[in-house]
């Protein structure tokens, strides 16, 4: 297949489905994408009911390009990131891995457009986060779960309402953004800097008030890190969390077990927010938001630098702190997407944390509209049993 060819076949499968998020190149699969969060397959002229490893291999060469540094990252690691551009019609974060001694892709669309706060019905809180000078903010969750879309809108909101220097570290570069009031560098890995490290050890050096680091990877990035929230700047990140307070663990727990005392120290002082993200089945199709938030005050300082014990838990803290500090727990971000109608309640359950809790909240809301909240029905107190009790 030549280049043509392959262009062809991306452009077909962006316009096989609506809200086509991701496409999927796999041996022994036809070409598949991602639709409002399912993996469908995609109809082609001629069709191709199952790739052969020569043909995933192709579309992995025509993809990488001449890029030395990537066929080397590829053939020692088993996998490597790329970005590409299909005409102007889309880009897209590519991931080239190999299975099973085969080679299968991944292509994550990127969006063009920017997204505005208001758009994408951020809570609050995120207002707020604008407004801080220095420490670390981080938004956490799973791959695929749209954090890198919630930090380009944060820098969106910054770029149209503040005159100051952002430089960003990425890999790829999803959304470029243009030099509105601020003035924004984006840097690119592989291209611009060969480590998310490096690059923020750089970006200190460019006097920036911003520094956006696609994601805290390692104890390095993470310890530079810290020392540029330590020294005035505001850093915005990503790590690969459940829920905003496993972050804490997740950090602490790069660290030595003697650094542990004044890393969590450390963080205590640096942390400002930390959100953790979801994409819930939206009713009607499509996806929703929903988020944890944990924001640094008294208690969240004195959680993070002792640990979690009963009754300080970030659970806890995040449950009681709703409307004094805007946070929430994910439970009672889930719980009011069903009350808003979003989301279903077999989607509320799956995806709740504590299960338990956010049933109990859905029954309170069943009763508040007079919905049945059991399909229990029929039941009456034995009279005849009690009869017979009181003869004997």
């Amino acid at each position: 297949m030549r280049k043509a060819e392959i262009e062809h076949l991306l452009g077909t499968m962006l316009d096989s489905h609506p809200n086509v998020s991701d496409l999927n190149i796999t041996v022994n699969r036809p070409l598949q994408v991602e639709s409002a969060g399912q993996l469908v397959p995609v109809q082609t002229s001629p069709p191709i009911e199952n790739l052969t490893p020569f043909q995933t291999e192709i579309f992995a060469l025509n993809l990488i390009g001449n890029d030395r540094r990537l066929c080397q990252q590829l053939v020692e690691q088993g996998s490597c990131d790329a970005s590409y551009q299909l005409q102007q019609r889309a880009r897209f974060r590519v991931n080239i891995f190999s299975q099973r001694g085969h080679y299968s892709l991944v292509l994550r669309k990127l969006e063009t457009r920017i997204p505005t706060m208001a758009e994408l019905k951020l809570p609050p809180a995120f207002s707020l986060m604008t407004e801080e000078k220095n420490g670390l903010i981080l938004v956490t969750g799973a791959t695929g779960s749209g954090k890198s879309t919630t930090l380009a809108a944060l820098i969106n909101e910054i770029n149209m309402t503040k005159a100051l220097h952002i430089v960003t570290l990425e890999d790829p570069i999803e959304f470029v953004h243009p030099n509105l009031r601020a003035t924004i560098n984006q840097r690119e890995l592989g291209t611009d800097y060969d480590s998310f490290a490096s690059g923020l050890r750089a970006a200190l050096r460019q006097a920036p008030k911003i520094i956006l680091v696609g994601e805290m990877r390692d104890r390095e990035t993470i310890e530079l890190g810290m020392k540029a929230a330590e020294t005035g700047h505001l850093v915005l990140s990503t790590l690969h969390t459940v829920d905003a307070g496993q972050a804490i663990g997740r950090i602490v727990g790069m660290f030595d077990q003697e650094e542990e005392k004044q890393v969590r120290m450390r963080l205590a002082d640096t942390i400002r927010w930390i959100v953790g993200q979801r994409l819930l089945p939206k009713i009607g199709g499509g996806r929703v938001a929903v988020h944890d938030i944990l924001r640094n005050n008294i208690r969240t300082k004195e959680s993070i630098l002792l640990g979690e014990s009963e009754g300080k838990t970030f659970y806890e803290i995040q449950e009681q702190s709703r409307s004094t500090y805007h946070m929430q727990t994910f439970d009672q971000a889930i719980s009011q997407a069903y009350e808003d109608g979003l989301i279903t309640e077999e989607t509320a359950v799956a995806y709740a944390t504590r299960k338990a809790v956010v049933m109990r909240t859905i029954d309170r809301i069943k009763q508040s509209r007079g919905e049945k909240t059991t399909d229990v029905e029929g039941i009456r107190i034995d009279t005849d049993y009690h009869k017979l009790l009181k003869k004997k």
